[in-house]
This record gives structure tokens, sequence and C-alpha cells, in this order.
């Protein structure tokens, strides 16, 4: 049955494809997002995209949503280091606002995306959701507590969060900051790969099992609640590296890394509810060689956050 969602962040590079998917099944969507990144989505007769900065809550639309997808964020470490003010009032305070407006308007279903991340470094073999969270950043720290935020509304709202691995594939509004995209993208633009570090391992999970999970959440409803782990390739940077130069021949130089961040997400919590993985990291490498190929994607500044928001007006 057709169901209204509000997507924050919705003009991203999951959110995206999360909103054509939606609007595949019947749904009616309307997007929220300050288009930074600009705007790739298709017009649709289901389909609003309204142009807003998440911390202006009175002007998010609410009335009739029966569920959100909580998206929008300062995203990556980066970013969130250029204005710790922005960081801090995007991803918690307009977090806490978003989901006390939700509540005064009967929404069902609350979903937050918040990051694999927040766990920090782990030797553990397995980080699964029950171990201590370390946020080795300020975007990390931001993340761990608005999951805190929204698990003190569980009372009012059914709250769902997903700490996701790094995403990768192709998306219309890409992203090439990102690990597998990165390091593919470099071995085939100029067949060396620069790998900084190496044995850092990080989990992965591609594009549309993120959105799977997403779309999982809406179809179980309150069956499921809760904080879930989501990524199923557990790989070095290293490994990624040579994943990408078995694809395109490349050289593989190695620098000195000053992440130290390391760990590998146990997603049984997931599993047990009924998801299922369906694509690979050589899934995301192969559809992204085939984009450079046909032209659809070329190595440009806006596909790296970091460029574009320091070029960004009235950020400081």
């Amino acid at each position: 049955m057709p169901i209204n969602i509000l997507i924050t962040g919705g003009c991203g590079y999951v959110g995206t494809i999360l909103t054509e998917t939606l609007l595949d099944l019947g749904h009616n969507v309307h997007v929220y997002d300050i288009m930074w990144f600009g705007n790739f989505l298709p017009e649709h007769p289901r389909l609003t995209v309204t142009q807003g900065d998440i911390r202006e809550i009175e002007k998010v639309p609410m009335a009739g949503m029966d569920a959100v997808i909580h998206l929008a964020n300062v995203a990556n470490d980066p970013c969130s280091d250029l204005n710790s003010k922005l960081n801090w009032e995007v991803n918690v305070l307009a977090t806490k606002l978003l989901v006390e407006k939700a509540i005064d308007h009967s929404v069902a279903q609350f979903i937050y995306a918040s990051s694999g991340s927040v766990y920090g470094y782990k030797e553990e073999p397995q980080v699964t959701e029950e171990l201590s969270l370390v946020p080795l950043s300020d975007y990390n720290k931001t993340k761990m507590i608005s999951e805190r935020v929204l698990l003190s509304y569980t009372d009012e709202i059914l709250i769902q969060i997903v700490r996701p691995a790094t995403v990768c594939g192709y998306s219309p509004r890409m992203r090439l900051d990102l690990s597998v995209n990165i390091l593919t993208s470099q071995a085939y633009q100029n067949q060396k790969i620069t790998v900084f570090g190496g044995n850092q391992t990080r989990p992965n999970i591609h594009i549309r099992d993120m959105v799977g999970v997403y779309l999982h959440f809406l179809n179980q409803g309150d069956s499921i609640h809760g904080i879930f782990n989501a990524g199923f390739e557990n790989l070095s940077i290293m490994e990624i590296a040579q994943r990408a130069s078995s694809k395109i021949k490349s050289e593989i130089l190695v620098s000195e890394s000053n992440d130290p961040r390391s760990y590998r997400l146990n997603s049984d919590k997931l599993l047990e509810t009924g998801f299922n993985q369906k694509f690979t990291v050589d899934d995301a490498m192969d559809e992204l060689v085939e984009a450079f190929q046909n032209g659809r994607l070329k190595d440009e500044d806006k596909y790296y956050n970091i460029r574009t928001m320091k070029e960004l007006p009235d950020l400081f």
C-alpha cells in the first residue's frame, strides 16, 4: 500500500537512488534537501522536492507523513571539520527538532542514518551493536549523540537506527570520496592507485543494498526497532586497491595515513530480520568502470564533498 514518506537529504548520494526506488514502488515522496551538491532527481508526479535548510524546522514538511527517513547531515570528517558549529547544529540539533516535529504530527516511523564509524578503532574480530562506541572525530561524535537523542523518544515513535558501512557504487549524485569509489576512479583515470596506510579494515555496502535496508525497515514496520549495523564485506584498504587493480591493471603506491579507523562490522542482527545482501564490492567497481567508459561519470570536483563545500558561499 502506498505511503507518504519524507526523505531529508533525498538529493544525496544514497537519497537519490532511494527516492527513485520508492517512487518505482508506488509511494509518495517529499524530499527536503539544501542541495549543496545539486539535484539529480527527475520530475515525477508523486515526487515533491523542497530546497531548504534542515535547521529551519518550521519549513520542513511533515503534515500527512507516514514515515521519515533522515539522511541529511554534514557528511564525513573533513566536511564536518570545516565548520564545527554547522556540524553540531545540522547533525544533532536538527535531528532532535525533526523527531519532535514528527511526533507532533503523529508520524509512525523514523529511520535514521547513523554511521558504522561510531565504533572507532576496534581490535575485536567482529563489531556488533553491543560494543562500546568510541568515536574518533567530531562527525562520528555527532552521530553517536544523535542516536542517544533518538532513543530517548522510543516511547513516542518507532525509531530505527542504521549504522552503515562505507557505501560504494554508482549514483546519479555521485561521490568519489568514498574508499571503493575513489580507488576505482584512480585505477580508471591514472592506472595508479594511492593507498594511505593500507592495513586498516573497513566494512563496505553496495548502494543498492543500502537502499534495500531502508526499504526493509519500511516494509517490516514496528517488528524491527533499535540499532542495526549494515555492512557485508570487511576489506582492508589494500585489498580494495588490489581488487580495483584487478579490474584495471594499476600500480599501487603506499603513503602514510593519519586515519586510524579500523573495524569489522558484523551485521548478523540485520540478517536475522530477513534482510538479504544482493550486491558486492565487485559489482560496485564494475558499474563504476562502465559509467566511466560510457561517459556517464567523470572525475570532477563536484563528486568530492570537501571540494564542493569549500566553495560554498556563506558557509563560514
